[in-house]
């Protein structure tokens, strides 16, 4: 965590040099870098509260290995017999009944669940000052998109760097 604050605080010296430019090179690389930097950092730490909840929860699902998944994704292979019984006694409704009961459904608790995620107070607000940011540079006529765009990327490398130590607690 520490080389995080200490990367941010050093790019931000950077930028901060970048005033003695240009008042319009300082403005918009200031707001892309902080822009990015709060979309991506808000991001991850979302997502390692939603995991830590789940975690903590004990609320998992038992997902069979990836490589399985790809080559039999309708588990038409599996070791384990469906049914021993002599076809004459089979009842093939309620076979029916308990293959459409395994297969998932989009319930409120799927929905609920993703928009949970999505819906993050993390993620919202980076996105309202990268919006209103972009628009306010806009108005006062000091958006210069060559300047703004790359500066973009310092914010996501940083972010990216600095958001290793939000890695979910197991």
């Amino acid at each position: 965590m520490k080389k995080a604050i200490s990367l941010v605080l050093i790019t931000e010296g950077i930028v901060l040099l970048s005033y003695l430019y240009s008042f319009e090179l300082f403005v918009n690389i200031q707001v892309a870098y902080l822009s990015s930097l709060f979309v991506i950092l808000g991001s991850a730490f979302a997502y390692q509260k939603m995991i830590n909840a789940q975690i903590s929860s004990d609320v998992y699902e038992d997902k069979r290995d990836l490589l399985d998944e790809i080559e039999d994704p309708h588990e038409l292979y599996d070791d384990e017999t469906i049914n021993n019984s002599p076809v004459e006694e089979l009842d093939l409704r309620e076979i029916v009944k308990e293959e459409k009961a395994k297969i998932k459904t989009f319930s409120m608790k799927s929905v609920k669940h993703g928009v949970r995620g999505g819906v993050s107070i993390f993620r919202i607000v980076p996105y309202v000052f990268l919006v209103l940011g972009f628009i306010a540079l806009k108005n006062n006529d000091v958006l210069n998109i060559a300047i703004y765009l790359p500066s973009l990327l310092i914010g996501i490398v940083v972010g990216s760097i600095g958001s290793k130590g939000f890695a979910p607690k197991m």
